[in-house]
C-alpha cells in the first residue's frame, strides 16, 4: 500500500488544478433522483497487524474498530486535504447552476454565498483545502481556502456564522439543539465521518483487516482495510488510518474496483489535538459586508427560510445530502441482495429517460451521458460513474447501487 503523504503546501499549480477539478464535475439530469453514496456494510475478520514503521504493539480489526468508536477528541486543529472523483462528464459552466440549484438557489437571486447549505456543496467534487478547529461539542470552525480567498463557517456557542470574503457576504443562523447535539464534534468531510459511516453496519459480506501502520500528518497510525467479499462492486478498497493514540481516522481513502485514482480521499497533512485559542472562533462581519439573516433568508424569492444546520458542520444536513436517507427516502423502494452488492429498486411510474429522436435535442443530451441497455426486462440507460451506477428503464423503474452495469441488468431482468 503507497505511504500516506504529509504536504501541507498549496501551490498555485494545485489551486488550479482544484478550480479544474470543480468545474469537471456535475450532476447527471435524469428524471428521478439517484441518490449518492451509500455506505458499504463490514464483516469483522479479525487480523493482526504487520510489523512496519512506525513500530506500534500489534492489534486485532475487531480491537481496532472499538479504539475508533471509544475515540472521544474534543479539541483539535489542522488541516485537511479532501479529493473526490466521481468521474463525472465535463458539462462546462452547468456544473455551477445544477449545484446551486441543488443547494436551494444559495448565492443566487434571495440567497447568500455565505449560506452554508449551499457553499458546502463544493466539497462534494474536485480538489479542497480545508482548515478546522474545534474545541468541544459548541465551538468550532471550517475554513475552505480558494483562489485568493476563503470561505469560513463558525459555530460559537448558539452563534453560526458564514463568511465569503470573495463577495464579502455573511450569512448569520443560530444553532439548534437536539439530542443528537454534541454527539459529533468535528467538521464535515473530515476522515473520521467517512470512517463512522463506513462502520455503521457490520455483516459477513466485507473483510476488514489490518495492513501494517503508517505515519499520517507526523503521527504514528494503524491502517484498517475494509475490503468486499462479493464479486460485482464498484468499491475496491476502503483504507482508513487510525491514530495509534486517540483511536480518530486521520486519513481516509476509497479506491474503486476499476483501479485508478480513488473516488475519496481525505486526510490531515497537520493536526494538533491542543486546545486551540479562545479567539479562533471569535467573529464580527467585517465593515460594509452584506448580511443574510436566517429567518430572512429566502424572502426574496418566495422560498421557505432554511433553518440552519444543528450540527453546523455536518454536510448530512444540507439539501440533496441527508446523511444515511439514501434511496430509502423513495415510496416504494425495495432492496435487491445484501452488503456490497445491494441494489435499490423502485417505480417512478413514469416512461424513463427520453433519447434518440423521441426525446428531441434533450434525448440527445442524455444519449451522451448514458449508455443504452437491453435485456429480457426491455431496455433502458445506465448513468455512471466511478462508484455509483444507476439503470432508468424505460418503463420507468430505477434500478441504483454500488454495483457494475452487468449486475444492474441482471437485477432488471429478474425483476421482470
Amino acid at each position: 500500500m503507497a505511504p500516506y503523504a504529509s504536504d501541507d503546501s498549496t501551490t498555485a499549480g494545485e489551486v488550479d488544478e482544484q478550480r479544474s477539478g470543480r468545474r469537471k464535475a456535475a450532476r447527471y439530469i435524469v428524471p428521478v433522483t439517484v441518490v449518492g453514496v451509500a455506505a458499504a456494510t463490514i464483516g469483522l475478520v479479525p487480523a493482526l497487524a504487520d510489523s512496519g514503521d512506525p513500530d506500534l504493539p500489534k492489534i486485532t480489526a475487531q480491537q481496532l474498530i472499538e479504539k475508533i468508536a471509544e475515540s472521544d477528541v474534543q479539541q483539535l486543529s489542522g488541516t485537511v486535504k479532501i479529493s473526490t472523483d466521481l468521474g463525472l462528464p465535463d458539462l462546462g459552466g452547468l456544473e455551477s447552476g445544477l449545484l446551486s440549484g441543488a443547494a436551494g438557489k444559495g448565492g443566487g437571486e434571495g440567497g447568500s454565498s455565505a449560506d452554508p447549505t449551499a457553499k458546502l456543496t463544493e466539497l462534494a467534487s474536485g480538489t479542497h483545502t480545508l482548515r478546522v478547529a474545534a474545541d468541544g461539542p459548541d465551538k468550532q470552525k471550517l475554513s475552505l481556502l480558494e483562489n485568493a480567498a476563503e470561505y469560513s463557517v463558525i459555530h460559537n456557542g448558539k452563534d453560526v456564522w458564514g463568511y465569503d470574503s470573495k463577495s464579502n457576504e455573511v450569512y448569520h443562523g443560530t444553532s439548534s439543539k437536539s439530542p443528537e447535539h454534541g454527539k459529533d464534534q468535528q467538521p464535515p468531510a473530515m476522515p473520521k465521518d467517512f470512517a463512522e459511516e463506513a462502520l455503521k453496519a457490520v455483516d459477513d459480506t466485507t473483510s476488514v483487516t489490518v495492513d501494517g501502520t503508517a505515519q499520517v500528518a507526523g503521527r504514528d497510525a494503524y491502517k484498517l482495510v475494509v475490503e468486499p467479499k462479493q464479486s460485482g462492486s464498484t468499491v475496491g478498497a476502503i483504507t482508513i488510518a487510525v491514530d495509534a493514540k486517540t483511536g480518530m481516522p486521520l486519513k481516509f481513502t476509497l479506491t474503486p474496483a476499476s483501479g485508478g485514482a480513488a473516488v475519496v480521499d481525505a486526510g490531515f497533512t497537520k493536526v494538533s489535538f491542543a486546545a486551540p485559542a479562545a479567539s479562533t472562533f471569535d467573529f464580527t462581519p467585517p465593515k460594509g459586508a452584506k448580511v443574510t439573516e436566517e429567518k430572512d433568508a429566502g424572502k426574496a424569492s418566495g422560498e421557505t427560510p432554511r433553518k440552519a444546520p444543528g450540527k453546523p458542520f455536518d454536510l448530512g444536513e444540507a439539501p440533496g445530502h441527508k446523511a444515511g436517507k439514501g434511496l430509502g427516502g423513495h415510496d416504494g423502494m425495495k432492496t435487491i441482495g445484501e452488503g456490497w452488492t445491494a441494489i435499490a429498486t423502485f417505480d417512478t411510474g413514469g416512461e424513463g429517460v427520453p433519447s434518440g429522436k423521441a426525446g428531441g435535442e434533450f434525448g440527445g443530451f442524455i444519449d451522451s451521458l448514458g449508455d443504452k441497455v437491453h435485456g429480457t426486462f426491455g431496455s433502458g440507460t445506465v448513468f455512471s460513474t466511478r462508484l455509483v451506477n444507476a439503470l432508468v428503464t424505460d418503463d420507468g423503474k430505477v434500478y441504483a447501487g454500488l454495483v457494475t452495469k452487468d449486475a444492474l441488468v441482471k437485477a432488471a431482468d429478474a425483476g421482470k
